[in-house]
């Protein structure tokens, strides 16, 4: 990268889990965040929008740490940079807020240090920061994964071509991942946990299949996580009755929460939204599409401030 460059990296937001596919199913959504990068003689974050407003200046930004850990990987090590953080993705409502900061961190890193990471390179690094592949696993490769994120190795199925809409309920408030795992269950019995790989895996052979009838059934089955969070969520259960009966195939909590995502046939997003937006006025409805693509990076001239 030149000084008279500026690296532009633009990375989608995610919704995981599905219902039962938890931790392991991620799909990327239709809003992001956007980084453009110059070098400079030491490292800055700027914000650009409402939803990175008060976020780290420095080198404890997440997306710093994500770099440094791409880098440190290969012994490499980080110029410095000015960096503008522009984001749509709200912050702690189960959009994937972190895990895009995740991966733009790795983008930079694979930038401005040469390292040539393929998409499969770049969910391994997102994976051991995050822990899970489902969000970082959307994000890079767009579309739905399907993915298993273990100490040795990191698998990832890549399906690119989604055919449904999407639509959020997002309330008001926020849920932070930490809060949403202290709510689940330390164990589950032989039984249940059998039962519910059983829905987990019949989801996934359903959005396989475009079977998503099927899927939003599942969805409505999830034995691992909901059951527990919906304490924390209140408008979940109504939003799924309500979301079903206006049509919807099926809804789920997108991630942690609080935002509830519901899926319906191809082109009935919008009447979706907008039905839901009269049942839910204290929330934000938004029909988002589903990026067959994931993260980004390009570049352009810089003009630098006289």
């Amino acid at each position: 990268m030149m000084e008279s460059d500026m690296l532009l990296i633009s990375v989608p937001g995610s919704t995981a889990n599905l219902g039962p596919g938890f931790d392991s199913v991620g799909l990327a959504l239709g809003c992001s965040l956007r980084l453009s990068a110059v070098l400079s003689k030491q490292w800055k974050f700027e914000a650009e929008s409402k939803e990175t407003e008060g976020l780290s200046e420095g080198k404890e930004n997440l997306i710093y740490l994500a770099a440094e850990k791409a880098a440190d990987t290969f012994g490499k090590e980080i110029p410095p940079c000015h960096v503008k953080v522009w984001s749509d993705i709200p912050i702690a409502r189960g959009l994937g807020s972190s895990a895009a900061a995740i991966v733009a961190g790795i983008e930079l890193a694979n930038e401005l240090c040469g390292l040539q990471l393929n998409k499969k390179d770049k969910t391994r690094i997102a994976s051991l920061l995050e822990d899970h592949p489902d969000n970082v696993g959307a994000s890079v490769y767009g579309g739905l994964i399907i993915g298993l994120h273990q100490e040795e190795e990191t698998e990832i199925v890549h399906v690119s071509e989604v055919n449904v809409d999407a639509v959020m309920i997002i309330p008001p408030y926020k849920v932070f991942t930490k809060d949403a795992r202290e709510v689940l269950p330390s164990v589950l019995p032989f039984k249940k946990a059998v039962e519910a790989s059983a829905v987990s895996n019949l989801l996934v052979a359903a959005i396989m299949k475009g079977n998503w009838e099927l899927a939003g059934k599942m969805m409505q089955k999830d034995l691992f996580h909901q059951s527990y969070r919906d304490v924390l969520i209140p408008e979940y259960k109504d939003a799924a009755r309500i979301a079903k009966d206006l049509g919807a195939y099926g809804s789920a909590i997108s991630g942690a929460g609080p935002a509830i995502i519901s899926f319906i046939e191809k082109g009935q997003g919008k009447g979706l939204e907008a039905s839901l937006k009269k049942e839910f006025q204290a929330c934000h409805v938004v029909h988002l599409d589903i990026p067959n693509h994931g993260s980004t990076v390009s570049y352009t001239k810089h003009i630098a401030a006289n």
